[in-house]
């Protein structure tokens, strides 16, 4: 402990981390210096600040890094088309390597000895907020406090409050029983009724999206204009990156679009039923892999579709900053340079639709793929020898007797 003299620790300003940064001062006697992140969670972050300086923090850091979450985290993996045990598409995990990286350039800053943050000892953050910590600076020191105190309910966190004299910002209303974690990717819940997964999430739960039921009743239609595989403009307007992600989420939330609920395997080992809402990032899957599918050739699209699990399951697991995805990264982005050109969609009650694709780079021959004549485009009478060739093992095989029932 005698070795830590400074710590970086990420800060919401939330009960949590106002107790780890009073926690960090007494148990290791040293300065803390505060990151506070803006993915794009929808509260304010600056009011941290006062949090955190009425705690006696001396160095704060508070970052907008909404446009380099979805420019260089989340359009990179939405390249792969990752989805992670075929429904969860990736948003608490994906912001997890940014703010790592975030950490260690703050340490490296300010000449911090460790990092430290809230996630606790049952879930995946902690797995991926270190992973990325080692990855990017060996020898940093990490401080977990929830691996270490007894402080393990809200009554023990309240407690530490008022012996300490940690102001508390006690919210009038009904209390969320919910546990929420919010970027521009995606909302998640977890924890109270969803504890149990024959029990359905209650309505009012949801705060970015309709239900599907109440969504309005007459269609509404985009077009998404991709370049390199990433949506540069909506409706024919250029946005940024995290342009993008807002308007998709704004209009797919309104359609009833992107909620989600499952029941998914840790990487701690444990399962664990959760809740997620991500209407951009919905709409995003679903008209990326329409615009792949008239630019990509067959066996790059099919391979792609091979070391997609691998890929989302690196997100996942928190190996963003290891050399086996950036080597998938490496493939899968070289794969994008033709995906150009615009999808059309409709989004109706919870559905998204593709009712169009079109580019300068689309490998479909309307001269080959007609059922009209095709004047000699396609030969088909070609197809007998094609048939009987891939054929032939099975042929062989059942001469020999081997039956195949």
């Amino acid at each position: 402990m005698s070795d830590i003299k400074k710590v970086v620790l990420a800060y919401s300003g939330g009960l949590d981390t106002s107790v780890i940064v009073k926690w960090l001062q007494e148990t290791y006697n040293c300065e803390v210096v505060t990151f506070t992140a803006d993915i794009g969670q929808g509260e304010e972050v600056e009011p941290a600040r006062a949090k955190a300086e009425a705690l006696g923090v001396k160095e704060i850091y508070i970052d907008d890094m909404r446009e380099e979450y979805v420019r260089d985290y989340v359009f990179p993996m939405f390249r792969a088309n990752a989805i992670y045990e075929g429904e969860y598409l990736l948003g608490t995990s994906i912001a997890r390597p940014l703010i790592a990286k975030r950490m260690i350039d703050i340490a490296n800053e300010t000449g911090a000895d460790a990092i430290s943050h809230g996630a606790t000892g049952k879930g995946n953050d902690q797995v991926r907020f270190e992973l990325g910590a080692y990855a990017l600076k060996p020898g940093v020191q990490v401080i977990a406090p929830w691996r270490e105190w007894d402080l393990n309910s809200r009554d023990k966190l309240l407690e530490y409050c008022e012996t300490h004299n940690i102001p508390v910002e006690m919210k009038r209303g009904k209390k969320s029983p919910f546990s929420m974690d919010a970027n521009l990717l995606h909302i998640s819940y977890e924890g109270g009724n969803l504890e149990d997964p024959w029990s359905e999430a209650e309505d009012d739960m949801w705060r970015w999206s309709v239900a599907p039921e109440d969504a309005p009743d007459e269609a509404t239609y985009m077009e998404l204009t991709y370049l390199k595989g990433d949506i540069i403009e909506i409706d024919g307007v250029a946005k940024t990156p995290a342009e993008v992600l807002t308007e998709l989420n704004e209009v797919g939330g309104a359609n009833g679009i992107g909620r989600l609920d499952i029941v998914e395997n840790r990487y701690v080992g444990m399962k664990s039923r959760g809740c997620y809402e991500t209407p951009g990032g919905t709409i995003m899957m679903r008209a990326h892999r329409a615009i792949e599918s008239i630019t990509l050739d067959r066996e790059v699209a099919h391979l792609k579709d091979e070391l997609m699990p691998r890929y989302a399951s690196l997100v996942y697991n928190g190996y963003w900053w290891s050399p086996e995805r950036k080597m998938l990264q490496t493939a899968i982005d070289e794969s994008q340079q033709c995906v150009n050109g615009v999808v059309r969609l409709k989004l109706y009650k919870g559905n998204v639709i593709v009712v169009g694709r079109k580019s300068d780079d689309s490998l479909f021959d309307e001269a080959i793929a007609t059922f009209d004549d095709d004047e000699g485009a396609y030969n088909q009478k070609d197809a007998e020898g094609f048939i009987k060739l891939n054929a032939l093992r099975m042929r062989i095989a059942a001469g020999k007797g081997r039956s195949f029932d």
